[in-house]
């Protein structure tokens, strides 16, 4: 396969650019840099540091003939969306658009989008969430997320687009090589704070409410290692091509573990405990979210290589270790 990828100098796209470069397969990469690092990108990768809405250089590269589009591009934290919607809604929908459009101009249809569990926001029932459940966003983040989704369902609809969203659950740990994980300065990602205490690169961990209606007080989260995560998008660009057909998965393991439990295994691989105290909730914050992926299993008999909680610290900690 020849893809474009858009933010594949970030966390998930630089990862799964790396499987697919590590499978034979040829890998344009667009990212603007604001939230990427160009040591994260594959050597063998074609990087373009371009805006995607800057449409004099996306319509160059689009005139190489790709495949599909995997789309990651985008801002990602939710407490600052919260305090900046209008840039989330800018980043993550107006310029998001204006590159679809580009491609589709071109006659490349055929997308996997990026999109986050947030769509749901908190579900009435502890249970697990599945596609056909209602969707809620709860924070502006969400919500740019949200509206893409629906903007390429109206696509698909009109028989313009096909593309496979996939909504990610908790993203988490580095390759086992070592070439690329999370670097974002001031993360308010669970394990990648809890690395940087681990690491003396921040001082304490702050557990964001322990008063929730769970069984240790703290948020429930489902972890899925962002290697697992990139294998989905493999599979889910070849099932894409073939089928030609539009689907919606859910990305995570369908097991939940709290706040506390992570740390508490995190003190145990380190056989010390970590500097941290309990703080008030934040807003936007879910009680309980966990995956149901019987969907995407089924579908593709998918059997994750990483789903280890201490598999997955161990790599985040070990990333930590290297990156800067």
């Amino acid at each position: 396969m020849n893809i474009l990828v858009t933010g594949g100098a970030g966390y998930i796209g630089s990862n799964t650019s790396h499987l697919l470069i590590d499978k034979g397969h040829e890998v344009t990469i667009v990212d603007n840099l604001i939230q990427g690092d160009e040591k994260l990108v594959p050597k063998k990768a074609n990087f373009i540091k371009a805006d995607i809405s800057d449409e004099n250089k996306i319509k160059k590269i689009l005139q190489n003939k790709f495949d599909l589009v995997m789309h990651f591009a985008g801002l990602v934290k939710v407490e600052e969306s919260i305090l900046h919607p209008k840039k989330y809604q800018e980043y993550n929908f107006e310029k998001a658009k204006i590159f679809l459009n580009l491609c589709l101009e071109s006659d490349l249809n055929k997308l996997i989008f990026s999109s986050s569990a947030g769509v749901y926001g908190q579900t009435k029932e502890i249970k697990k969430i599945n596609e056909n459940d209602n969707l809620n966003p709860l924070n502006p983040y969400a919500e740019t997320k949200y509206k893409f989704e629906r903007y390429l369902l109206d696509l698909v609809e009109k028989k313009k687009l096909q593309c496979t969203i996939l909504r990610y659950f908790n993203v988490a740990g580095a390759d086992e090589k070592r070439r690329t994980g999370l670097i974002s300065k001031g993360s308010n990602n669970l394990i990648k704070a809890a690395c940087e205490v681990a690491t003396k690169k921040r001082k304490k961990f702050i557990i964001n409410g322990d008063d929730y209606g769970t069984k240790d007080g703290t948020p429930i989260r489902d972890f899925i290692h962002v290697t697992d995560l990139a294998e989905m998008h493999f599979i889910a660009a070849e099932n894409l091509l073939i089928e030609q057909k539009s689907e919606i998965y859910n990305c995570g393991y369908g097991e939940g573990f709290s706040v506390k439990q992570v740390i508490n295994e995190i003190e145990k691989i380190l056989e010390r405990d970590l500097n941290k105290e309990i703080g008030s909730r934040r807003a936007g914050d879910i009680e309980y979210s966990v995956a149901d992926v019987t969907k995407f299993k089924k579908k593709f008999k998918w059997q994750p290589k990483y789903n280890n909680l201490t598999l997955i610290l161990k790599s985040a900690l070990e990333w930590e270790k290297v990156c800067e």
